[in-house]
């Protein structure tokens, strides 16, 4: 498979872990933290600005109940990946959907394509 503007062929576990990053958007959009626990390794780690510091599976889970589920949503624009990196750009529609927040998510992959760790940053308009 190759990667997007013909860069090189993804491996099999770069191809996997964009499936899983894509997955993680879905089962947190629907709701289904079960779902979404089973993408991520047991060590991961997760910093967003909208959220505590997440370490660990568990946590990571719980604090990101309080922001799954609709009308959350998130809208991808652009997946990018390069071996155990995937830089994802898209717009983040709030729980409360009274706000829409363009963001570029940073994860991390483990050597089997488990999601161990994601960094989010949003884009915040000049005053």
């Amino acid at each position: 498979m190759s990667g997007p503007g013909g860069s090189p062929p993804y491996t099999a576990t770069t191809a996997a872990g964009v499936d899983h990053v894509r997955l993680s958007y879905h089962y947190l959009d629907t709701g289904d933290l079960d779902g979404y626990a089973s993408l991520l390794d047991e060590h991961v780690r997760v910093r967003r600005p909208d959220l505590p510091l997440g370490d660990g599976r568990a946590e990571v889970v719980r604090t990101h109940a309080q922001l799954a589920g609709p009308p959350a949503r998130h809208q991808i624009f652009k997946v990018i990946a390069d071996g155990d990196g995937v830089a994802v750009t898209g717009r983040y529609v709030l729980p409360s959907g009274a706000q829409e927040l363009d963001f570029v998510d940073v994860f991390t992959l483990t050597d089997h394509g488990m999601l161990l760790g994601y960094r989010r940053f949003y884009y915040l308009a000049p005053c």
